[in-house]
């Protein structure tokens, strides 16, 4: 039951550290000047009003003040997968103690029988010691 258990809790903690570094993501940040007016993880930005304006003060200034910041973070794209024989002989040995160790020395308690969990006393009367006057000394 403990070695279900663990091997189940060890598998979902190696899927989800797989998973988390495989994504990837996009972080866009829009900037008014110097003041941050938006950030956005999975949406778009939202504009701020000068962005309406662009087209004509393009005209008068050729330099908008409004900016799009996009922050990339990338997960990884390969995934190494190494058998047995990529290992040296000193990581070898330990990973076949290890395996060893968890399996074959890690014994779980017998199941114990109770073979009188069902039985109910039967009810008392009198009490049989003082009614015959026997007791132990």
């Amino acid at each position: 039951m403990l070695k279900k258990v663990a091997y189940k809790i060890g598998s979902a903690a190696m899927t989800m550290l797989l998973l988390f570094s495989t994504v990837s993501f996009t972080v866009e940040k829009h900037f008014c000047g110097d003041v941050l007016i938006d950030v956005a993880v999975f949406s778009e930005v939202q504009k701020c009003t000068m962005e309406a304006f662009k087209n004509e003060q393009e005209k008068i200034t050729k330099k908008s003040c409004c900016k799009d910041v996009l922050d990339t973070l990338e997960g990884q794209k390969q995934l190494a997968i190494k058998s047995f024989d990529d290992f040296d002989i000193k990581q070898q040995v330990f990973l076949t103690s290890y395996v060893f160790a968890f399996n074959y020395l890690i014994e779980a308690l017998p199941k114990q029988i109770i073979p009188h969990k069902d039985y109910s006393p039967p009810n008392l009367i009198a009490d049989r010691q003082v009614l015959d006057q026997v007791f132990l000394i």
